[in-house]
């Protein structure tokens, strides 16, 4: 179907698109000035269509940044070891979360609370997490660290404690940081005794 001289666009085409225009808002002017109406007017399509698939713009907002991350997905190659594989994560996480993504997450948070949502829902709905388990798991083959040490609290830790500091400092961690996290903190806790 052609509608105004172009091809109408459907399914995953058309959420492509406003997906991108969404990202495009976001950062030219981040949460607090995307809107519904420049989404829909920037991705060439009309509100009751962005509404039909994301009732709320935090929903949109909570997509758009999903696709981009999918997108620039963080991937581990096996480098033998787990103390360089997660050093080599934790330095991408950081560097990636110290950019003008941290400041989305901030102004997001008073529609999150309004959903009675939180940080971690968020994160849980944009980032899948693969590359880590990945890690991990490639760790426990190889022996490096026992599985029944790994409870979901210490297996997180790592990211956590990455979270943590960006979110504190606005900054990406040190080499010495992420050494220390790695190497005085999350390796004994999971070795086996």
């Amino acid at each position: 179907m052609r509608v105004r001289g172009r091809t109408r666009r459907r399914g995953s085409a058309l959420e492509d698109a406003i997906l991108e225009a969404a990202w495009a808002e976001l950062a030219e002017n981040g949460y607090a000035g995307l809107t519904m109406e420049n989404v829909a007017r920037r991705a060439g399509t009309s509100r009751p269509v962005l509404h039909r698939r994301w009732p709320s713009r935090m929903t949109l907002a909570t997509a758009a940044l999903a696709q981009r991350f999918a997108r620039e997905a963080i991937v581990i190659p096996d480098m033998g070891n787990l103390r360089d594989e997660l050093c080599h994560l934790l330095r991408r996480m950081s560097d990636r979360a110290s950019g003008g993504d941290l400041q989305l997450f901030f102004e997001m948070q008073q529609d999150l609370a309004a959903e009675r949502s939180s940080f971690a829902e968020l994160r849980n709905r944009i980032v899948d997490g693969d590359q880590f388990r990945a890690v991990l798991a490639r760790a426990v083959e190889r022996g490096e660290i026992d599985a029944e040490r790994l409870t979901p609290r210490i297996a997180s830790l790592p990211l956590d404690l990455v979270r943590h500091d960006v979110l504190m400092t606005f900054q990406p961690l040190s080499d010495e940081a992420i050494r220390e996290i790695v190497e005085d903190i999350f390796l004994p806790l999971v070795r086996s005794p």
